[in-house]
């Protein structure tokens, strides 16, 4: 499956079509699951872990686009117009209307479900853990020091201590990756945030014949 998001990554950069075409033709790729960059699928690797699911044995190729206006591109070569294969994921509220237009451009839409958040998969997490625990994970983590020097930064003045976290999660290379999964990771059973969670139980419900669970969804739509 690594093999398989690798291809469609230089594809969609002008590669050959070919090396995509063929694994797709010889794996059982079923699902593509388009997220706009690495933390988000952090995020999604690290609840898979937790959920004990092997996506790519179901059949599901979760790819990171980088960047959110790169949706078009992959829907028109992995969905109908390309691969045929099923579109999900996950984006934010700002770039709702512009998936929706990919989407529909691409005639993928409205079979592929994206689950919106309300500002983005951090926000969300944020708000699912509390601004006390991410503190605690900060610290955990080794970065404490750096997030006292950042929100006493002038800019950071008059924002709240929700917005000041989302904000240092982005301010270094790498760090967003690298708390998409610890935030995941401390996250209790009953607090997934609803655009990720969602996004799980499509995923289930698109088991082949036989891995679905008892009570399983006939379908999920996108998070209002």
């Amino acid at each position: 499956m690594a093999a398989f998001r690798e291809a469609a990554l230089a594809w969609a950069a002008g590669g050959p079509a070919g090396p995509a075409r063929e694994l797709a033709a010889r794996l059982p790729v079923r699902t593509v699951v388009l997220l706009e960059g690495l933390s988000d699928a952090a995020a999604v690797g690290a609840l898979a872990a937790s959920r004990g699911r092997d996506l790519a044995a179901e059949g599901v190729c979760v790819l990171p686009m980088g960047g959110a206006m790169n949706v078009g591109r992959f829907a028109r070569l992995l969905g109908p117009p390309g691969l045929g294969l099923r579109l999900t994921g996950l984006c934010d509220e700002g770039e709702r209307g512009h998936y929706v237009r990919a989407l529909e451009r691409a005639g993928a839409a409205p079979e592929a479900p994206f689950f919106v958040c309300a500002a983005d998969l951090e926000d969300e997490l944020i708000r699912a853990l509390g601004v006390t625990r991410v503190a605690e994970l900060v610290r955990a983590e080794g970065d404490l020091r750096a997030l006292e020097t950042f929100q006493r930064q002038p800019a950071q003045r008059g924002r709240t201590a929700h917005q000041r976290l989302r904000r240092f999660l982005g301010t270094k290379k790498g760090r967003k990756i690298r708390y998409g999964r610890v935030l995941v990771e401390a996250l209790e059973p009953d607090r997934v945030p609803a655009p990720l969670d969602e996004l799980f139980a499509a995923l289930l419900d698109e088991r082949p014949p036989g891995r679905r669970s008892p009570g399983a969804a006939a379908g999920c739509d996108a998070r209002p």
